[in-house]
């Protein structure tokens, strides 16, 4: 029997491709995460490039650009994941990296390391577990990840009106709906993952930049996770 059209030898390579592809995934997000966490150390402990970020009446033109750049590099990102090349799609996603860290170094300016370590480590731990969840589960997700998406947008508005408000009881509250947001959308990026690695063709440029979309994903999930838990349980210097 011609081998192309085993269906044993057929499941194992998809389920060979599948685990390299999320091997990728979580490669590329382990790179941001590091990169990251450089940049902010660097950044908060670096007395010349702290004051790139903070002058004497706050932050910086640099520093301002730097708070809003990862939300707009999300979006350019999302466009060339669709019309740029593979090549530029990395460049994009470890510029997006480096802007995310510095825009928390602040963290451990506000925290104490102690504290900061802990609660990585607790949102590590968190994050792993709704991963797992998420790939091992048989129930279908995706209506759960519609009304997370709606809860995250309402998540945003109201955090946006507390910029103005500045109200500690509010940023409370929305960090806690934010840590269970973000953990449920962990599970159903996770299954979404899963379901895709099972179709990718190995080496594609399609399957390179869907790798680099997934981990973003990931990615964006963890970070919002360990910044909502610092909040919340996060000692203050």
């Amino acid at each position: 029997m011609n081998n192309d059209f085993n269906p044993q030898i057929l499941q194992q390579q998809s389920q060979t491709a599948s685990k390299t592809f999320i091997a990728q995934v979580f490669s590329w997000m382990a790179t941001a995460l590091g990169i990251s966490g450089l940049a902010a150390w660097f950044f908060s402990h670096d007395p010349a490039l702290l004051s790139m970020l903070i002058g004497e009446t706050g932050l910086t033109l640099f520093g301002k650009i730097i708070m809003f750049s990862p939300l707009i590099l999300v979006f350019v990102i999302g466009f060339t994941l669709q019309k740029g090349s593979y090549a530029l799609n990395v460049g994009m996603f470890l510029l997006f990296s480096l802007c995310m860290g510095i825009s928390i170094s602040f963290i451990f300016l506000i925290y104490q390391l102690g504290s900061i370590i802990t609660i990585f480590g607790a949102s590590a731990g968190l994050f792993g577990l709704m991963a797992v969840l998420g790939y091992t589960t048989k129930t279908d997700l995706t209506k759960m990840g519609s009304l997370l998406m709606m809860a995250l947008l309402g998540l945003v508005i109201a955090s946006v009106i507390n910029m103005f408000i500045g109200s500690s009881t509010m940023s409370y509250i929305t960090s806690c709906i934010a840590v269970i947001i973000f953990t449920g959308l962990t599970a159903y990026d996770m299954q979404k993952i899963k379901d895709y690695s099972m179709q990718v063709v190995p080496g594609s440029q399609s399957s390179l930049k869907a790798s680099l979309s997934a981990a973003l994903e990931l990615y964006l999930d963890f970070i919002n996770i360990f910044l909502a838990l610092l909040r919340i349980f996060g000692d203050r210097k």
